[in-house]
């Protein structure tokens, strides 16, 4: 089992709970964290922007991450939503199993 963290922006906390809990009901993440209050600098159409935005850090197997990137797209505000998997490299063996017992 491959686990991965999905690293997604959002622009509020209203979207990350909506996105975060599609995410768990469709088995797609096993948990989601929300981090709210993030302050984001970005190239945007040829200029800076800046944005205050949520963070989710979705919990997911690497199996999974593309079905969750479309669920993403589809339920997300931006255009082009940040969704990002970065590998687990070790963690508490009693955790990752109960990860991979709550997916799909």
């Amino acid at each position: 089992m491959e686990m991965v963290f999905a690293y997604i922006t959002t622009k509020d906390k209203a979207e990350a709970r909506r996105i975060g809990r599609g995410l768990i009901e469709k088995k797609l993440a096993a948990c989601v964290n929300i981090l709210d209050g993030m302050e984001s600098y970005y190239w945007w159409e040829g200029k800076i922007d800046e944005s205050q935005e949520a963070v989710l850090i979705a919990k997911t197997e690497k199996r999974l991450i593309e079905a969750l990137i479309e669920t993403v797209k589809t339920t997300h505000s931006y255009s082009v939503p940040c969704v990002l998997a970065i590998p687990v490299v070790a963690g508490n063996p009693d955790y990752i199993r109960w990860l991979g017992e709550n997916l799909r």
